[in-house]
């Protein structure tokens, strides 16, 4: 249970800094971070489930790529008061969010 309060952290964490680094992509707050780390988390999981680990966001390539930034983009859909993106933005932001999972995991594996 600490192993996944410390992951949704350093989730929001990097959605803040990416949310620095990125135009298009704006978080509104830690609290916000926190809570679209955990829809975004949701919606990936779903996505596993459907359409299986390759075309997931935890699978690596162009598949896993798009599916991320297209769960990105959705949460900001649903929750434009946490989360504001923009098609360009949530390409960048699965982009960064993608080079910072290479080196600080946010998943166990």
């Amino acid at each position: 249970m600490l192993g996944a309060i410390v992951r949704f952290v350093i989730s929001a964490l990097v959605l803040m800094v990416v949310s620095w680094l990125t135009p298009g992509f704006q978080v509104n707050g830690f609290w916000g971070a926190l809570f679209s780390s955990l829809v975004i988390a949701a919606l990936g999981w779903v996505a596993q489930a459907l359409l299986g680990r390759g075309a997931s966001p935890a699978g690596r390539g162009v598949a896993g790529f798009i599916s991320a930034a297209v769960i990105i983009y959705l949460t900001g859909w649903l929750f434009p008061g946490w989360l504001g993106v923009t098609w360009w933005g949530a390409l960048i932001a699965a982009f960064i969010i993608g080079l910072a999972d290479a080196f600080v995991p946010t998943q166990l594996r």
